[in-house]
Parts: structure tokens; sequence; C-alpha cells
């Protein structure tokens, strides 16, 4: 998929010398920063990318194909609150070794044509949708040769690949006549991308950063059309859940149906992403009361008022705001751990110099920042608001699944690692 956006919207290319630059810098500089050689491994092949696709049977297959992929659904992201028709969910493996292996995402949205006021609107979206097929017959057959047979040898899953990507192409051959496109695109810009084209193009893939403001001033250097704020939380010594930042979307010819003419359609630009430690319950509860926070005291306030959230991987540790793995300090001699109580509490052994704990990378997506980015690489002056409506339990209907939730994933991985400790720990106080 990263050859195939390469192709597609070269200024990708630039992104990705870009990243590499200022990784390398930041490693140089800190070469601890990352949380151990897994990080450090997966650190150059990471992406998340997203589509939007348009109907309920969409999803389902979606779902299914990315199961071939170890890909599973996580969480559920209301993009209404911020004016945006869809609702969402990421696919990603949810094993920490698996995403080690795979670290991948697809943020994936679906069109809500219930939040389309206009009938008539509503009726040519539903029409113009059900006559698409984004999957090929093969991708099809495959999906379901993994799910009978319990896997795919070595030449099929090749296959699969293939046919999977002729998904995500983007088509210059619009579905709509130019008058249709219009309508769509005067209601919502993203009604028109995801209802105009015969697949869900990838609209952006994103590569990780470990310094996006860094990334932020060298995209502007390079004469890269970045936005002007970086969404999600502001700059800190910790950084935490999620950072994003993009140039704007690419302006491309469209060839409309019939003879309704050539046109243009904004929609795929190239994003940036820096992550930071997954909050717990609680430490989201204070992320959102700060942000709201922030919201209301207006621009230039979000520094200032994020200064009330622990900046040290100590304090947020001891006050139950981030996630942590619990290991055993490497190069200990035997020796330290002799009358250690396997149960004691965690932060104890910590204290001790017995245990280091590392920070759990956040693996998800901020609903609000999501929204931004949408929003900000979509043509248009228009602001449309919609009451906010989540309908997670028809979003899952559609799915074919519930989704998972993140924090639940993050607990288990937490005390997975505590597990492990203390089993550790009782088999070398029986030595």
């Amino acid at each position: 998929m990263s050859q195939l956006y390469r192709a597609e919207v070269p200024q990708y290319g630039t992104l990705l010398s870009l990243v590499a630059a200022v990784n390398a810098q930041v490693l140089r500089e800190q070469p601890d920063v990352l949380a151990g050689p897994a990080e450090a491994a997966r650190l150059e092949v990471e992406r998340h990318g997203a589509i939007r696709l348009g109907t309920a049977e969409e999803l389902h297959t979606m779902r299914r194909v990315f199961a071939v992929m170890g890909m599973q659904p996580v969480g559920y992201y209301d993009l209404s609150v911020a004016g945006v028709p869809v609702h969402s969910t990421a696919f990603r493996p949810v094993d920490p070794a698996a995403l080690a292996a795979n670290p991948f995402r697809v943020f994936t949205s679906l069109l809500r044509l219930d939040l389309i006021e206009d009938p008539a609107l509503r009726q040519l979206a539903r029409d113009t949708l059900a006559r698409r097929r984004i999957f090929t017959p093969q991708a099809l057959a495959l999906t379901t040769r993994w799910e009978t047979a319990g896997g795919l040898d070595e030449a099929e899953a090749e296959a699969f690949v293939q046919e999977v990507l002729n998904t995500f192409r983007w088509h210059r051959s619009a579905t709509v006549t130019q008058p249709e496109y219009q309508r769509l695109s005067a209601a919502h810009r993203l009604l028109a991308d995801v209802v105009c084209f015969p697949g869900p193009h990838i609209n952006h893939l994103t590569p990780r950063t470990l310094d996006i403001d860094a990334a932020q001033a060298e995209m502007q250097r390079r004469g890269l059309p970045a936005k002007e704020v970086i969404e999600g939380p502001p700059r800190r010594q910790v950084p935490i859940l999620l950072r994003q930042t993009s140039f704007k979307a690419l302006n491309e010819p469209v060839r409309f149906a019939g003879d309704s003419g050539d046109g243009a359609h904004t929609a795929r630009f190239g994003e940036i992403e820096q992550r930071g430690l997954a909050l717990t319950r609680a430490g989201r509860a204070l992320y959102d009361t700060l942000l709201q926070r922030a919201r209301q005291a207006g621009p230039g306030a979000l520094a200032q008022v994020f200064t009330e959230f622990p900046d040290d991987l100590d304090a947020l540790r001891r006050a139950g705001l981030g996630f942590f793995q619990y290991r055993l300090k490497p190069g200990l001699p035997s020796t330290a751990w002799a009358g250690v109580n396997p149960d004691a509490e965690v932060h104890t052994l910590v204290d001790q110099g017995l245990v280091q704990a590392l920070p759990i990378t956040y693996e998800d997506f901020l609903p609000v920042s999501a929204a931004g980015i949408f929003q900000s690489n979509l043509a248009g002056d228009a602001a449309v608001r919609y009451d906010a409506q989540a309908a997670q339990a028809e979003f899952e209907q559609a799915l074919g699944c519930p989704v998972h939730d993140e924090f639940a994933l993050y607990e288990a991985e937490q005390a997975a690692s505590i597990a492990t400790l203390r089993e550790q720990l009782r088999r070398g106080a029986a030595a």
C-alpha cells in the first residue's frame, strides 16, 4: 500500500524522507527515547491509513478482509460531533507481539446517510453506492478461502495482497455526472468523496515521527503546504496519546460520467503522527477535561491549561494516569531478589530498583483530532454542524461484531506484564 500511495502521491515520498531524517536526529540526541528494541524495529515501517466506506455491506466485507491480515476493529468514533457525517473504527492487530510484527492501522469510516437532510440527495447517494462493487471477485474468493481453510498458502497470500490493493487505488473517473457531484459536494465535501468514485481510495498514509514539531517545521521549509496547527495535546516532555499534522489535500483531475465533462476533486493528503503514552481511564478523563477547558478559553490556551497534566513518567505512573509494562530490571545479580516479596506493590518494586516501568504506546486515535484532520483537508468554507448522534450499536451491526474497547486492551497488556513479573519473582525466590 505504501508503494501504491507513493506512486499516486509523489509528495508522500518527500514526507517519508523528511520523517526519516527527523527520527534519525532524535535517536542521535536521545538514544533511549523509545521503550525498547521492538519499538525501534517497527518505527521505520509503522503506518496508519484512512479509508471511507459508503454502505454497511462494504464495512462488513472490509472487516473480513482485514481479518485475513490479523487486524481487528478497535474503538468507536462518532465524528458527527465535529460536523463530519461518518462514524468510524480503527482496524489493527490487538496482541502486542502481533502489533510489533505488523505495525499498521487503518482508520475506517462509514458514511452516515441518515444525517443527510435532503431526501432526494440521500436517495441519489444510496442508489449510486448500491451500484458499485469495491472488492474484486478474486479478493472475495481468497477471503472466503482463508475463512474456510484456516489460512492461505504463499501464492494465495501474494494474490490476496495484489487483489486487495485494487480496492484502495485512486480512480480518476467518477461514477456520477458533474451536476450530481456538485450537488453532493454542496451538501458536504466528504459526501462527494465517498459516493462519487468506484472505491474507497486511501486518502492518507501516515508515518510516525519522534518529533512532530520538528517535522512540521521541516515540511514548511521544504515547501509542503503544511497545516497551521498540530492536532492533539501540546508539546510535552512526556508525549501522551497522539499528535497529528498534515500537508493540505491535492487538487486532482476528475472525469465525470457521461458527457458531463472534466473537473477536480480534493481529498488525498499527507499526514504525520507522533505517538505517546497510552492513558488510563483516569488519565483520559483528565485529558478531556483540560481539552474542554482549553477550548472554552480560546486560541493559544492549550499549553497553559495542560500544565495541570503531570509531565513526568514517574508522576504519571504513581497517579495512575498512564499504562506501563513492568519488567525485571536487566543486569541485576541473582542475589538482588533475596527476600523480595513477589506480591509486593509494583511501585514498591520499582522504587527498590528491581523493576523497570516502560510506557505503553498509544495505538489508537483521538476523535476530535481525526475530525480536525478530516475537515482541514476538505475544500470549501461551509461549516456543517450535526447534533451528536453516536450510533455504535448500528455501526457494530453493520460491522458484524463488537469493536474492542481500547482501554481493556491496554489494561490487559499492563496486567499481563505484572503477572509475568510476579511469576519470575516467585521462581527466583524458590531457586
